[in-house]
This record gives structure tokens, sequence and C-alpha cells, in this order.
């Protein structure tokens, strides 16, 4: 099997990586982001092309106020200054989901992050905000008239995304949670038992290396 060049990510366990240390909650989502940005670098050394990152669901609405509150905060903060260097090192970002029920002022952060880096081609990093699977689907669904898989997929909300040839969960949970269930149809799963901030390097070369040890046969005997 020739290596994974479309990763997808199910970034799970800040919350429970917090807990053990005694911090609050959104520590472990910081200590998160600050993986994402390190993986993100290995990924792109080692020849990944889209890296898409489950980072808010539409049922992460539920979780306490205060905790949804810090996250939106950090989220806006982490775009503003993380951006030009992003954009300096060829990263595309792309943010995938509802728009609804995220502040104007946010939006217009993530279309300021997107515009910024369009042109850059080394890798994109699809994120995937205020993002639910079945709603994405629901959504094309909405404006699709009839045709073939490959006219509905240009109505999903990032049609120039590949189909992940891998899926990463950390956090030793097993289950896609509403996750990219059009893409990953036929994806390599793989689950780690690591909570994602402790998910390093050498944890993502270990999941490169099990996928090229599969083969894919998408339905067929051979």
């Amino acid at each position: 099997m020739t290596a994974a060049k479309y990763v997808a990510i199910i970034t799970d366990g800040n919350g429970r990586w917090a807990s053990e240390r005694g911090l609050p909650t959104v520590d472990g989502h910081r200590a998160g982001a600050d993986t994402l940005k390190a993986r993100l670098r290995d990924a792109a050394e080692l020849g990944i092309e889209e890296l898409t990152v489950y980072s808010f669901s539409t049922e992460n609405w539920s979780r306490p106020a205060e905790e949804v509150e810090g996250l939106m905060r950090m989220f806006g903060e982490r775009i503003s200054s993380e951006t030009p260097e992003l954009h300096e090192e060829g990263v595309r970002m792309r943010f995938i989901g509802r728009r609804e029920g995220v502040s104007a002022e946010l939006v217009e952060r993530m279309a300021w992050a997107e515009e910024t880096t369009a042109a850059n081609g080394r890798i994109v990093l699809f994120v995937a905000f205020n993002y639910g699977g079945r709603a994405e689907i629901l959504d094309a669904a909405r404006r699709f008239d009839g045709g073939s898989e490959e006219e509905f997929q240009r109505l999903l909300y990032a049609p120039e995304m590949h189909d992940p040839d891998l899926l990463i969960r950390t956090s030793g949970e097993q289950r896609l949670s509403n996750y990219l269930l059009w893409q990953c149809a036929y994806s390599e799963l793989v689950f780690r038992d690591e909570l994602w901030p402790d998910f390093d390097r050498s944890a993502l070369e270990a999941c490169l290396g099990e996928y090229e040890t599969r083969q894919r046969r998408f339905g067929s005997r051979t």
C-alpha cells in the first residue's frame, strides 16, 4: 500500500488530560491546540497533503457554558495569532461546518484566515468547526436535485477535500462520533490510547506505518 496522503483525526481527550492534572478544561484544549500545531508540521514533513481535524462538533454546544465560551475565545485567539505563521509555512487553512450560532467576529476571523492562506499549497488544514457529519449530508441533500455521487459531493462543505485515506482517533474511544460520515466510507481506521495532548510525532508515524501494512480493496476481492 502507498503512503497516506489524506489524513483525518478525531482529536479526543483534551478534557480528560486536564482533569488528570487537576487543571481547568480549557487548559486541556490549549495543550491540544499546541499538539495540533506540532503534528501539522510533522504531517507536512511526512508528505501528508491534507490534514482534517475535528475541532468543535455540533453536539459540543451542550457542554458547560464556561467550557464553550473558553473554547470560542481560544479558537479566535489562535486564528489571529497563528495564521500569519502558518501562512509563512505554506499551510492553507479551510474551515468546514455550519456558521449558524457562531459569532460574527469569529466567522470573520475564519474567513480572514482562509483568504490569507488561499494560495498556499504545502499542506491543507481542514478544521471541522461547528461540524457534524449528518448535518453536512442534510445540508447538501436540501440543495440536491438528483444525479450522481459526484454531483452530490460537490454540495458538501469542502467539495475539494479528498476522502481520507486514514482516520485516527485518540483517547481509546472507537467510534466515528458523527465525523466525516460521507468522506470516510472507505477510510482505514486507527485507534490510539493516548489522550490527544500526548499524541506525539512517533504516534503519528506509527499510525502511518500501520496504514501502510493494510490492503485496501474498496469492495473487491483482490
